[in-house]
């Protein structure tokens, strides 16, 4: 049914959106104490490329769990060797009279913190909610009963983010906005609705746009917002001065989030624009902690994680964009833009 798409909640849903970002923290916690983890850092200050070499973690998992225990306040940075906190001295490390590694000992067995143990090691997701089956989502998106499903729970989340974007965004007259990767689209539709004259085209792949073309005709703004077929990694349509990634980049590893923005650069005109919005971790990487839990579950279920505001604007540049800021928008998210 149609809705107004600039229409906020009476209420605040962000506690509602932090248990379920924040969801598999504990089991990456759990799994790093099953390891004993800082009781060796105790003993053994390192660099994050040392506890990887050491445990046989991958450069990936091992950055967000280093986030996610710095955030916390359990390791430190004595610039690149890390340290445990006395915090951690304390309830964390073997030996101390108040070392709660016991209490943890109960969730060794959960299938999340077992998972953990796994991708660690081999830098491969898990599969989306623990599914074996599904265990690359992006070739299970091909299937229409999962790709229904995951768009379903995107888009539901997407109403309300959509308009924190859509708000702040200046978009500096331009006018035609692609948005890639887009799901249901409602990104876009949230981006037409609230900016007069502007029209968006949605990228996404079958059968994903017999979806979003329901749902944005649903929505009433089919007179602004079409749907494209294809795979961004392809190449995208041209005609576009502003290219959206929204939730997109954070699925994928560097190496293709570099091509990503490099056929973005191709593509957009001089003059055009790249969006990038996700949950970011800060520059000196030490959180926000909503964020560094989230990025737990990404590096679980997906082949990424929650980038930093650094990370976004080294890889911007490489692609030859001039990066912008970052502008906090809704629920820990935020975007970053980029001028071509």
């Amino acid at each position: 049914m149609s809705f107004d798409l600039t229409q906020a909640p009476a209420t605040n849903p962000i506690s509602i959106y932090r248990y379920r970002d924040g969801l598999y923290a504990v089991d990456l916690i759990t799994a790093a104490l099953k390891l004993d983890f800082f009781s060796w850092l105790e003993a053994h200050p390192s660099t994050q490329a040392e506890v990887g070499e050491y445990f046989g973690f991958a450069a990936r998992p091992v950055d967000v769990m280093v986030t996610l225990f710095v955030a916390n306040g359990w390791v430190r940075r004595n610039g690149a060797v890390l340290e445990v906190t006395e915090l951690a001295k304390e309830h964390l490390c073997a030996g101390s009279v108040w070392h709660l590694g016991p209490y943890y000992a109960s969730l060794h067995e959960r299938p999340i913190a077992r998972d953990f143990l796994e991708v660690l090691k081999s830098d491969k997701p898990a599969g989306w909610s623990g599914d074996k089956a599904a265990f690359d989502w992006h070739k299970a998106m091909e299937e229409e009963g999962f790709a229904r499903k995951f768009t379903a729970a995107m888009d539901c989340r997407g109403i309300y983010l959509a308009q924190g974007l859509a708000a702040k965004l200046d978009l500096g007259g331009r006018k035609r906005v692609l948005d890639i990767g887009a799901g249901s689209g409602i990104y876009a539709c949230g981006i037409a609705a609230r900016h007069e004259g502007v029209r968006c085209v949605v990228l996404d792949q079958a059968p994903v746009d017999r979806i979003a073309r329901k749902l944005i005709e649903e929505r009433g703004v089919a007179d602004r917002v079409e749907v494209a077929v294809g795979n961004m990694f392809d190449g995208l349509p041209a005609g576009c001065d502003v290219h959206l990634f929204s939730n997109v980049l954070h699925d994928w590893g560097v190496k293709e989030v570099r091509e990503l923005l490099r056929v973005s650069y191709a593509a957009l005109p001089v003059g055009g624009l790249l969006i990038i919005h996700d949950a970011f971790i800060n520059e000196a990487k030490d959180g926000p902690i909503h964020v560094a839990e989230y990025s737990c579950l990404l590096m679980h279920s997906t082949h990424g994680k929650c980038y930093s505001v650094g990370e976004y604007a080294e890889l911007m540049a490489e692609a030859g964009f001039t990066p912008g800021g970052y502008v906090e928008t809704l629920v820990g998210r935020g975007f970053m833009t980029g001028g071509k």
